[in-house]
């Protein structure tokens, strides 16, 4: 396995990093964006799957590191959910709702996996070497 020096270098950060650029895209959406509450809620909580990914790396602990990527895991079912409701009020089309939809399972996965390899790792973190 390669090793990581840097957040970037994350499967699990680039595909929330996609999944944002999907959900400001969808939000730019004549009829989306004038509901201002839902658009900013749903960008609000896209950027916090990758943003949550990013300051879990560099806080340089394997538990600190676990902790949010659930939080993360957390944002992306809530990014999921909020999904609904712009599909329920037809501000995205089947098609795109199925396109963001299958891109966050995948991402709320691969969160998963992380999690677990990251509990079942003997790498504590580099805050904890010397």
């Amino acid at each position: 396995m390669a090793k990581i020096s840097r957040f970037e270098d994350l499967e699990t950060w680039q595909l929330a990093r996609e999944i944002c650029n999907v959900v400001y895209e969808f939000t730019m959406f004549e009829s989306f964006s004038r509901d201002f509450s839902l658009k900013d809620q749903i960008r609000r909580s896209s950027g916090s799957v990758m943003d949550n990914i990013a300051e879990g790396f560099e806080r340089d602990g394997r538990k600190e590191f676990r902790q949010y990527l659930s939080i993360a895991k957390a944002s992306c079912g809530e990014t999921r959910s909020q999904l609904y409701r712009a599909f329920d009020l037809k501000y995205v089309s089947k098609e795109d709702f199925d396109t963001l939809y299958d891109l966050l399972i995948v991402e709320s996965k691969k969160i998963s996996a992380f999690i677990k390899y990251l509990q079942h790792s003997e790498f504590k973190g580099n805050k904890y070497k010397n």
